[in-house]
């Protein structure tokens, strides 16, 4: 073994099983969902951060706490035009009490988007918006809009990104743009 190595073996033989653990977690699955208030400040220690303005369900169920319904409903909220900027905010979209959303403030980062802004297109679900709203996508013509909005009606919804792309038989180059003005 290394003698660089001793020193953060050490550490890690310092640090108690369920921080070990909790570290472990997040090391081998970027995704891991914390399983209590006390694994917070460890994630946030090991760098997890959720930008809640751009946070996604799955970004939302990684907090103990939140149930599926809240996020759904905080990424319907933001997927809108709704921004958060504090954890009053969050709290007050979640109909809670500031003290119950206080835990998650370590990892939680509330940045504002300018809403006509380029870095934040506006994002639609191809497998509930429109044929009016799918043709607000600057990349699409009224033709590939429609292309999209009858595939879904005769062959169900697009399980995702890959899966529109192979139903439509886009190239990949205009799939990776189309992405941007995308949610599932």
């Amino acid at each position: 073994m290394a003698h660089w190595l001793s020193p953060f073996r050490q550490v890690q033989q310092a640090l108690n099983p369920s921080e070990q653990h909790v570290r472990q977690q997040l090391q081998q699955n970027p995704y891991y969902r914390l399983q209590s208030w006390a694994e917070i400040p460890i994630a946030a220690d090991w760098g997890l951060r959720i930008e809640v303005n751009l946070a996604e369900v799955d970004d939302w169920l990684r907090l103990p706490g939140i149930s599926i319904h809240q996020a759904r409903s905080l990424v319907a909220l933001t997927s809108s035009g709704g921004q958060l900027l504090c954890l009053d905010d969050l709290a007050a979209a979640l109909s809670l009490p500031l003290a119950r959303v206080q835990p998650l403030a370590p990892l939680l980062s509330f940045s504002y988007y300018d809403p006509e802004g380029l870095e934040n297109p506006q994002r639609f679900n191809p497998n509930t918006t429109t044929l009016a709203e799918l043709e607000q996508i600057p990349l699409l013509t009224e033709r590939l809009a429609q292309r999209i909005f009858t595939e879904r009606q005769t062959h169900g919804p697009y399980r995702d990104i890959a899966d529109l792309q192979q139903r439509l038989a886009f190239s990949g180059y205009f799939t990776t743009q189309l992405m941007y003005y995308l949610r599932f």
